[in-house]
């Protein structure tokens, strides 16, 4: 049923008259041009007037528009109206989006990939007739500008323009959320295009690329060009916005309500409060009570300091898991990106450089390049799982380097110079070198990763996966359970209560160490630093990366008591996290001791100083018996001085590796 004009503006002064009369004067009053309206509240007052306005949304929002002016209230003139929670049924995947659907009212959610500048677009001209002095407006609503073609009196072309309403004009890209998709399905874009209120700084602010946002507005179709300057026959579809909302952002940006609030509380003054938070981190994963408690740490975070003289000092841990096929890396991978906001799951061979940081794209909007945001940009403030870190390829691992220790990416390319800020949580897992752990040889050496890389993890867990009897009988047991009854692992704290509890943490919470917490941990770290140093072979146990990581941890389980002071206790539960994972991948079996660079740097102190007594033989030999010296006497001198023979192959390799020495023949060693 059509409704009249006159009857339409009317009937929407009654509304609004009615509904949102205070805070239409509380928006004119503050200078914000503009009133957001719930659409539930429109069809409970007007059925008639909600279905007019899904069908034919530009002639019913101007009517609104035209009923706002007629309030006698100052600034009232331009203000636009903006319509938020639409019925599920106008809800539409990009995909689904037809021509029956053109000129409709709908919404679609989605993540946004990119956006172009903010840019004044004309929206309307007036033109004045140079002969009679006639004034005619006319409407830009195309991609070209429009003049008059002619006047009342007959003149044609050669208008004076007078002046040019203008509005602030901003596109962005808009992708499916990968949630949403089945099979092999790709996740498909649309433009959408923001004027007004919507591109104001503070709008701004919540839609930068990797949120994920709501967008309601009416969908139209604009003219392909194509090359010759005639249109194509196909037409393109852009979502002009009526109003767009962040679904959910990062941790900090979770609302959470007074009932959640209690709960929140109850578990953080319940004394089991932090095991069951550590049990519900991935219940359906059997064991691994250690990384689990290393993962809702991680997921805490610790506290960004921003110094007097700029230096900043993450807050985010980054965790590593190495271990056997099988052992159930994966499973805890995803059930971490299920747990965070923003959280991304990205996986070996299907990772490039560009994907994970940022790449330089041809813009079509504003024509020229604009960069678009990788996987670590885009889950800024959030967490990113990267699995089968030792399938990427050298070059794009290198890439995760500057964005793992300063939170950000740099790109210099084509004429673009940006710094992007990437406040990102890695969680990666790998396989060790061979495939499955050696049982008899040093962990540090089958972790087929850069030393620089691993260097940036604040934790790194070995996971074995050797067979013992009663582990395994429970562990069958609790995998055939699972099968047999889906639903009997319930997690104790129900995921979306884990979440807010985090979020909330991490909004309210920022610890402060106390003195017997930095007592603890000064302790522990002058403890490790000095039980390398005895003895010929001085081993670094531990470096002050370490150090930052034990301050991380120990604000982390602050966090998760809700506490605003890192006690004793905290500082405690880190060393003691720190420890175990120095003890399994650290430990150097020659010393006796933990030895740091054996995974830091890739050579031990024990290596590292067997290379030492080989250059001191070969610099004694040569000046006996010249430059060309056997390596049977250089073995036969090693022997003397308590080396024996692999230790020596060894070192050697590595001397001939970095280029102190060469064989200038069969047998033979020389000094470059």
């Amino acid at each position: 049923m059509e409704i009249n004009v006159i009857e339409q503006i009317k009937r929407f002064q009654e509304f609004i008259d009615s509904n949102y009369y205070n805070s239409l004067l509380d928006n004119a009053r503050k200078g914000n041009r503009f009133l957001l309206v719930d659409f539930s509240e429109l069809s409970k007052y007007d059925p008639d007037l909600a279905t007019e306005l899904l069908d034919a949304p530009e002639e019913t929002i101007k009517a609104i528009e035209k009923a706002i002016e007629q309030f006698d209230v100052d600034g009232l003139s331009n203000f636009k109206i903006r319509f938020h929670n639409l019925p599920q049924s106008q809800n539409i995947m990009v995909r689904d989006i037809r021509s029956k659907h053109i000129n409709k009212l709908f919404f679609v959610e989605g993540v946004i990939r990119r956006k172009s500048d903010v840019r004044p677009q004309v929206t309307s001209a007036r033109f004045e007739c140079p002969i009679c002095g006639n004034i005619m407006n006319v409407l830009q609503l195309e991609g070209t500008f429009k003049e008059p073609t002619r006047c009342g009196c007959g003149r044609k072309g050669k208008f004076v323009m007078l002046d040019k309403e203008l509005v602030d004009a901003q596109g962005i890209v808009v992708e499916e959320a990968h949630e949403n998709l089945e099979g092999g399905e790709q996740p498909k874009r649309i433009n959408v295009l923001l004027t007004n209120d919507l591109v104001s700084p503070l709008s701004e602010k919540r839609i930068s690329p990797g949120s994920k946002v709501e967008v309601v507005g009416i969908v139209k179709e604009v003219p392909i060009i194509s090359r010759s300057g005639a249109k194509s026959t196909k037409l393109d579809l852009m979502i002009d916005a009526s109003y767009i909302k962040p679904v959910e952002g990062t941790f900090y940006e979770i609302e959470i309500s007074e009932e959640e609030k209690k709960e929140i509380l109850e578990i953080a003054n319940d004394p089991k409060g932090y095991e069951k938070l550590v049990n519900s981190m991935a219940p359906s994963i059997y064991g691994y009570e250690k990384i689990k408690e290393a993962l809702l740490l991680q997921l805490m975070g610790g506290v960004r300091k921003v110094r007097m003289d700029n230096v900043v000092s993450r807050g985010d841990m980054h965790i590593l898991l190495v271990g056997d096929p099988g052992s159930g890396k994966s499973a805890l991978l995803k059930r971490i990106t299920q747990i965070a906001p923003k959280g991304r799951y990205v996986s070996g061979k299907g990772v490039s450089g560009a994907g994970i940081t940022a790449a330089v794209v041809r813009d079509e909007f504003l024509s020229g390049w604009a960069l678009e945001a990788g996987a670590m940009v885009l889950s800024s403030d959030g967490l990113v799982c990267v699995d089968e870190l030792d399938k990427m390829s050298s070059e794009d691992r290198a890439a995760m380097h500057e964005a793992l220790e300063n939170q950000t990416v740099s790109i210099s390319k084509a004429n673009i110079q940006a710094t992007l800020i990437a406040r990102t949580t890695v969680l990666a897992a790998a396989n060790p070198k061979f495939g499955r752990f050696d049982p008899y040889s040093v962990i540090a050496d089958q972790i087929d990763l850069p030393p620089t890389l691993i260097n940036r993890f604040d934790l790194i867990f070995p996971i074995k996966d050797l067979p013992e009897e009663t582990r395994d009988e429970r562990m069958a047991k609790h995998i055939l359970t699972l099968h047999q009854r889906p639903d009997i692992n319930e997690p104790e704290i129900p995921t979306e209560i884990l979440r807010k509890y985090i979020a909330y943490a991490r909004q309210k919470i920022s610890p402060k160490l106390t003195d017997g917490a930095l007592e603890e941990i000064k302790e522990f770290y002058l403890r490790m630093r000095k039980s390398g140093g005895e003895g010929e072979i001085k081993t670094i146990p531990i470096s002050a990366r370490q150090l930052e990581a034990l301050i991380r941890l120990s604000e982390a389980s602050a966090k998760t008591r809700l506490d605003d002071r890192v006690t004793r206790k905290d500082a405690k539960k880190a060393i003691e996290l720190l420890d175990y994972c120095l003890m399994q991948v650290g430990f150097d079996k020659e010393t006796g001791k933990i030895d740091i660079d054996r995974i830091a740097t890739g050579v031990g102190a024990a290596q590292r100083s067997h290379i030492q007594v080989l250059k001191e033989i070969i610099g004694e030999l040569e000046t006996k018996l010249g430059k060309t010296i056997p390596i049977n006497d250089v073995v036969a001198e090693a022997k003397n001085r308590g080396l024996d023979e692999d230790k020596v192959e060894e070192a050697l390799e590595r001397l001939k590796r970095s280029g102190d020495v060469f064989e200038p023949r069969r047998g033979f060693v020389s000094k470059i």
